[in-house]
């Protein structure tokens, strides 16, 4: 998975919970030139994961609704300097016009899409700008890799995230 990844290939994972799905993306994310995004669901998996990161002395940023404005503003700077090396951020804010501008100006080395059942309409935590997702990366760069990651996934579900993605 790692070496995929690496390689720049688009990759899709399924491991049970517990098993190391952070791990697959975290890991290249820290060797190549850039910041990964990381689409995510959930505001406090985002903190939890940016805080072991960091406590690791990796520089990670989150970028969602409970940073205000000079906060959102130093952790875009940090990212466009080149300076984080994976960057957290909710397919809703994603979505936003001056999120999208200013991750068209920053080096992204890939884009991981943790829970990505969420992607699914079949899936059981179905939101709608998960479907927006590839959309939006190829908006930002036609040829970044993608990482889709999940420990649960029907084989519906399965055929439906790999289809949103088009991988």
């Amino acid at each position: 998975i790692i070496k995929s990844i690496v390689c720049g290939k688009n990759t899709f994972v399924i491991m049970p919970t517990g098993a190391g799905k952070s791990l697959c993306y975290q890991l290249p994310a820290t060797v190549l030139e850039g910041t990964a995004i990381v689409i995510s669901p959930l505001i406090a998996l985002m903190k939890n994961q940016v805080d072991q990161l960091t406590a690791f002395g990796i520089n990670a940023k989150f970028l969602n609704s409970t940073l205000n404005k000079s906060e959102m503003k130093k952790v875009k700077n940090d990212v466009i300097a080149g300076n984080c090396k994976l960057l957290y951020i909710a397919p809703e804010s994603l979505t936003k016009e001056d999120n999208l501008v200013f991750l068209k100006k920053a080096k992204i080395s890939f884009v991981a899409v943790d829970e990505a059942h969420c992607i699914s309409e079949w899936g059981h935590d179905f939101r709608p700008e998960y479907r927006k997702i590839k959309e939006i990366i190829e908006n930002i760069d036609v040829k970044l890799p993608i990482i889709a990651l999940t420990a649960t996934a029907t084989p519906k579900v399965q055929l439906d995230i790999q289809k949103s993605l088009n991988m």
